[in-house]
């Protein structure tokens, strides 16, 4: 049996509380899809639940990115979800439609498929020393899980163009000015800040929870054809050989390991991208 990876605490009827925790820096994998596939449907049928709190058991890393190697071939192969779509996908179009509401303690790093993952909540509170941003162009790739759709009514078109095209890290303090959390939180209070207000709401009236949600939900989310072209890019350009090197490139200077590039992973896929430098010459 593969290790569980969500960690839930039903701290009561009306308010759970799930931390992730996948290796040393909490990388998303087939089996995360299959596990939070599990969990939103646990949701999805809990009658009397009004909140989840999503954080992390890794203080650094919230979700860093996906595991770039992972099983592609059962990556491709899984059957879709009850939308249709590619479960990765699926996971994250109903866990963003969910009668509960969804908030993100966000502490540490949050990029690619973590970002996405926060994307799809409702309410993304930020530790101050919080990292997000949307690396896949940098490594060669489409982003697969919305990453376009959603942060474009988030940000802007603009701003969503400059966090993927630019593929950079984005610190807390600039993505709350963005717009791509709520707020920001010193870091030794996000904990008792998510938990208060998440039993607020917990302590409010199921119906009328339910109810606005389901009607900010018809008035601001991608609808569900949005999703499927991103996945199917994902899929294609993904893995392909012509990146192999940029990939390789980021293994040796520590991607997926709990120091270098993951800790300027940003500036690592710059890096990797620079132009050779010329000398500049002043014509005469």
């Amino acid at each position: 049996m593969n290790a569980q990876q969500f960690h839930v605490t039903e701290i009561s009827d009306a308010y759970w509380k799930a931390s992730f925790g996948n290796g040393p820096v909490n990388l998303i994998d087939p089996d995360t899809i299959e596990q939070l596939g599990d969990l939103v449907a646990r949701i999805e049928e809990a009658p009397a639940l009004n909140v989840v709190v999503f954080d992390s058991l890794n203080r650094d890393f919230f979700m860093a990115h996906w595991d770039t190697t992972a099983d592609r071939g059962r990556m491709a192969a899984m059957r879709p979800g009850p939308t249709g779509l590619h479960p990765y996908v699926d996971n994250l179009v109903r866990l963003s439609k969910v009668p509960a509401v969804t908030i993100a303690a966000v502490r540490g790093r949050a990029r690619g498929a973590g970002s996405e993952f926060l994307l799809a909540t409702d309410i993304r509170f930020a530790g101050a020393n919080a990292v997000l941003g949307q690396v896949e162009i940098g490594m060669g790739a489409v982003p697969g899980g919305g990453a376009m759709s959603r942060l474009a009514r988030l940000v802007g078109r603009s701003r969503a163009a400059e966090i993927i095209l630019g593929a950079d890290d984005f610190p807390a303090a600039l993505a709350e000015r963005y717009g791509y959390v709520n707020r920001v939180v010193p870091d030794g209070e996000l904990n008792d800040f998510v938990d208060r207000f998440a039993r607020r709401i917990a302590g409010f009236d199921k119906t009328a929870i339910a109810g606005a949600k389901a009607l900010l939900d018809l008035a601001s989310l991608p609808a569900d054809e949005e999703f499927g072209p991103g996945m199917t890019a994902f899929l294609q350009t993904a893995w392909r050989p012509v990146n192999a090197a940029r990939v390789r490139y980021l293994l040796e200077r520590g991607l997926q390991t709990p120091t270098g590039a993951e800790l300027d992973l940003g500036g690592a896929v710059g890096e990797f991208g620079d132009p050779p430098k010329e000398n500049n010459r002043t014509a005469s």
